[in-house]
């Protein structure tokens, strides 16, 4: 399984802040987002590469875990070992998924596939006082990667289950379609009933628990069914209000800013957000980065006149 490079995704050195790491995601997510990408053929695998590589690389665990163990992490002691095995305790399966948005790299070292729920494991029982007849298969979980418009509509997708059996080497695949439900959130479960690992002797098939990943935006936060959106306002703007277009999951939509209004304001946009949910527009606050001489004194003239003062309370 070949190691993934998240800082060469993301264009960043290894040395690189946080703050640094997300202007670089969103920057790039821009580019390649399916919405407004040029070339449509490659953005979508291009924008799920961008969201693996953040995912890891913007949470401090997981991206201390694969700085530890870096390029050589299969030979490590304590790291995962080659072999992919989703929810199969004891190597007694292996197998693996493909269509849930996020690499078999990242899955065997950050995914739910690395660390099985409850109930996920069914002992086979050969032997002395072991069980002789069927035995049910043991359950499988993995990570899928859902974007906000597959949340906001609902839509199917297709999972290609590679699973090859150690003792006679034979390799199946099964290609299955799942449904992702309208208004999932993240760590969502999703039930896919018989995915998971075959029976033994004719046992039932275990079952395969995709968690639900949310699709980083560049755009959008996601906290719960909630969006949050940063509205950019000129300093006239908000001291004489405006009417503003703001983006959402629907298109563009003209909000009215009222005069006054404070940095950090939250604009509510019923009915605007994932399912169940709202869009907040936050606003914040732009100054011009450069000025004409006319400009100029303009601000002077209004500073002269005005009895405002910030510092006040």
């Amino acid at each position: 399984m070949k190691f993934r490079d998240y800082y060469e995704v993301l264009g960043v050195p290894k040395t690189a802040t946080k703050d640094e790491i997300r202007k670089a995601f969103r920057k790039l997510a821009r580019k390649y987002h399916p919405d407004v990408a040029e070339d449509k053929s490659t953005a979508e695998e291009k924008f799920k590469e961008l969201n693996e590589a953040y995912e890891v690389l913007s949470d401090p665990e997981k991206r201390k875990k694969y700085d530890a163990l870096g390029p050589n992490w299969q030979s490590g002691g304590s790291g995962p070992s080659p072999d992919f095995t989703r929810g199969a305790g004891h190597g007694s399966q292996q197998f693996q998924y493909e269509g849930t948005g996020f690499s078999d790299f990242f899955e065997q070292m950050f995914g739910a596939g690395a660390r099985p729920g409850p109930g996920s494991f069914h002992s086979y029982g050969h032997g002395p006082g072991g069980r002789q007849g069927p035995a049910p298969g043991q359950d499988a979980h993995a990570d899928i990667l859902v974007s906000l418009e597959e949340s906001l509509h609902g839509t199917e997708r297709s999972i290609q289950m590679q699973h090859v059996d150690p003792g006679t080497g034979q390799r199946e695949v099964k290609t299955s379609t799942i449904r992702i439900p309208k208004g999932i959130t993240e760590g969502q479960l999703i039930r896919c009933a018989g995915l998971g690992s075959p029976g033994l002797k004719g046992g039932k098939p275990g079952d395969l628990f995709l968690h639900a990943r949310l699709e980083k935006h560049p755009d959008f936060r996601v906290s719960g069914s909630h969006l949050y959106y940063n509205l950019i306002l000129a300093p006239w703007e908000a001291v004489l209000g405006a009417e503003v277009p703001v983006r959402t999951l629907g298109g563009e939509v003209l909000v009215k800013v009222p005069p006054h209004t404070d940095p950090g304001t939250e604009l509510r946009l019923k009915d605007r957000g994932l399912p169940g949910g709202h869009l907040f527009a936050v606003v914040q606050i732009s100054i011009p980065p450069e000025i004409s001489d006319q400009e100029r004194e303009h601000w002077e003239a209004l500073a002269k006149e005005s009895t405002f003062n910030p510092r006040m309370p």
